[in-house]
């Protein structure tokens, strides 16, 4: 049992698991992160409905969306965003590898009447021949990726929009990171059955790396039949850090705002999302 706690309680180095998979795609947990999502009053998965639609009347402006504007949504999740903006007139490719947030986005486009092309599968993995307009990447999607994940990411950014096309992500800042704890906790049943339907133990470890502004929340569930680990990271950013890294991979920033809604950028955020264009 020592060993076992011991393993249980150890700090992994920053990145070095990917368990997205277990989120998403498990069909219990998928199930719960799409309640989450639907909740219009809170932000946990998506913001709650209030923002979200401050956030797609800023978009709409900002970015002048029209007939002729062609968006691809990163981790659309149940088309919260995806919806609005074709009812807006866009065209809309949303790209997510939730079967069960997908199915309820599809089943919201057919009885709206909306034509949204929903492409189920990792958004590291995505290609098409079309190009776009607009890509976001909303609810600071962008943290939980590795260096080399995101450098994936922009890449493919990169290759997919216009010559005159626009990225809008969010991410979590330095506040974010200085605010967050280092804790270990132990439950049963933690987050009122989330990881499962059956009884289960769950232990959290919240750890913190200092040089690298990540912070990892480990999630180790104990239930009769096995244990399995999910990981959870999320990487912090200066608005310097983030610029640099969008300039090192091709693109430059075009504005900073506290939110995808346009508010103005204030250091005191603990996010801050990025406009930035191809060279």
């Amino acid at each position: 049992m020592f060993k076992e706690l011991k393993v249980i309680n150890s700090r992994p180095a920053p990145f070095q698991f990917y368990t997205a998979d277990e989120l998403w795609t498990n069909d219990h947990t998928s199930k719960q992160m799409l309640e989450y999502h639907l909740n219009e009053t809170i932000d946990a998965s998506s913001r709650n409905k209030q923002f979200i639609d401050r956030s797609v009347e800023w978009i709409v402006s900002h970015f002048g969306v029209d007939k002729n504007t062609e968006i691809a949504d990163f981790g659309c999740g149940p088309g919260l965003y995806t919806t609005k903006l074709a009812e807006r007139g866009a065209i809309v490719t949303g790209i997510d590898f939730s079967d069960n947030s997908l199915k309820y986005a599809k089943q919201v486009a057919a009885e709206k009447g909306l034509k949204i092309n929903y492409v189920l599968t990792n958004y590291l993995d995505f290609e098409t021949t079309n190009s776009f307009d607009l890509i976001t990447m909303i609810m600071c999607d962008y943290c939980v990726l590795s260096p080399e994940q995101r450098k994936i990411m922009l890449s493919k950014f990169n290759s997919l929009l216009k010559p005159d096309g626009s990225v809008l992500l969010d991410v979590y800042s330095l506040n974010s990171f200085n605010q967050k704890k280092e804790a270990a906790t132990y439950e049963l049943n933690q987050l009122n059955g989330f990881w499962s339907p059956d009884d289960y133990y769950c232990f959290v470890n919240t750890f913190k790396y200092e040089k690298e502004k990540v912070i990892l929340d480990k999630y180790t569930i104990i239930d009769e039949s096995r244990k399995r680990t999910v990981y959870n990271w999320l990487q912090c950013y200066s608005k310097d850090s983030l610029k640099n890294e969008f300039e090192e991979n091709g693109f430059y920033v075009e504005g900073l705002y506290s939110d995808v809604a346009g508010k103005p950028f204030t250091s005191e955020s603990t996010e801050f999302a990025i406009v930035a264009k191809k060279f």
